[in-house]
């Protein structure tokens, strides 16, 4: 093994967007205080962008020891010169043995391109993360592998720092503990704004609000459906209950949904308060995606479905009876109590 002694410290990427960290930022943050707890070590954040300066605060909030923030105007917006050269200068000077980011658009295209320049290795869209202790501290980077059958570990033993992203809903962030403190350090930005080749013009909004790996209730179809107008019926159950709808791999394959809908290893991984699984028989590929769910309901026609084993309610029966009548029954109930009342109960899965 070569001599990484130089190399201490677990470091995480934050993603930002108009100041405000993305929510796999924040779960990063929870499990990579468990690794630099495991290691001995400290927690780092690296914030990135103009006006974030109270994001700092905030990582410290959710587990930082210590955070670097470059703040310039030339890093309003993500581009990924200017935003990966930030990250370099702070990677070559502070030498931390693994560095994390979330495996989104953004952190995928930044995460490949610090790889490539310090250069080092890159196990990317893990699920699973763990740590040898020392003398190796090898990172244990898991991820799906030969057509999503198997989880494949990934070691870099031969370069530091030790590079990953990761899904978001895989981990759970830490509470907000304003009690924390810890050291902010300011990192300038060098790269000038007619250094930077590409230049953004405006953000175009979505207008369709739709978040899956954010959603607190969501309700998911799978082949047991039959088709693509049963999830006008999930549809219903969902907005009864403040939720979104999700489906199985089957069913997006079918055609009867888009992809965006769906939980899986190839899909979303979500951590909503209820998941309620409707026609889905449970394969492994699946529950990986939904199995930290707070509170799981199955429905399913098949007693013996492999589902019935992960859920905490599981419901032998008709789902083109069962979902009406559970709409129903939450439609009447929300009639009966003040709105806030039932946004509460929703919220806490309580209806």
């Amino acid at each position: 093994m070569p001599d990484w002694s130089d190399y201490r410290g677990v470091m995480i990427v934050v993603e930002q967007r108009a100041g405000k960290a993305a929510s796999v930022s924040l779960q990063l943050l929870g499990e990579g205080r468990k690794l630099a707890d495991k290691l001995e070590t400290e927690l780092m954040a690296l914030v990135i962008g103009h006006d974030v300066r109270h994001l700092a605060e905030e990582m410290i909030y959710y587990g930082a020891d210590k955070v670097y923030v470059s703040d310039a105007p030339e890093l309003k917006d993500y581009r990924t010169r200017p935003y990966s050269r930030v990250c370099l200068q702070v990677l070559r000077d502070v030498k931390p043995e693994i560095v994390l980011q979330g495996a989104t658009a953004t952190g995928r295209d930044l995460a490949g391109a610090i790889a490539t320049h310090l250069p080092t290795g890159l196990t990317a869209d893990c699920t699973i993360l763990d740590v040898e202790p020392h003398p190796s501290r090898l990172l244990l980077a898991s991820r799906p592998a030969f057509s999503e059958k198997m989880l494949a570990t990934i070691l870099c033993k031969q370069y530091r720092p030790q590079m990953a992203t990761t899904r978001a809903g895989v981990f759970e962030a830490l509470p907000r503990d304003t009690t924390r403190t810890g050291e902010v350090i300011t990192v300038e930005n060098t790269m000038k704004e007619e250094e930077i080749a590409a230049k953004v013009l405006r953000f175009i909004e979505e207008t369709e609000r739709f978040n899956l790996e954010d959603a607190e209730i969501i309700v998911a179809g799978g082949r047991g459906l039959g088709g693509p107008e049963p999830f006008k019926m999930l549809q219903d159950l969902a907005d009864a209950l403040g939720g979104v709808v999700g489906a199985s791999r089957a069913a997006v394959d079918a055609g009867w949904i888009e992809h965006k809908h769906q939980v899986g290893q190839t899909g979303y991984t979500v951590r909503p308060k209820l998941y309620i699984a409707v026609g889905i028989s449970g394969a492994v590929q699946h529950l990986v995606g939904m199995q930290n769910s707070d509170l799981i309901v199955a429905i399913n026609r098949d007693p013996d479905a492999p589902i019935f084993k992960t859920a905490n309610y599981g419901i032998v029966g008709d789902l083109f009876q069962i979902i009406p009548a559970l709409t129903a029954a939450v439609k009447e109930k929300r009639v009966l109590i003040p709105q806030s009342s039932a946004q509460e109960g929703v919220t806490h899965g309580k209806i």
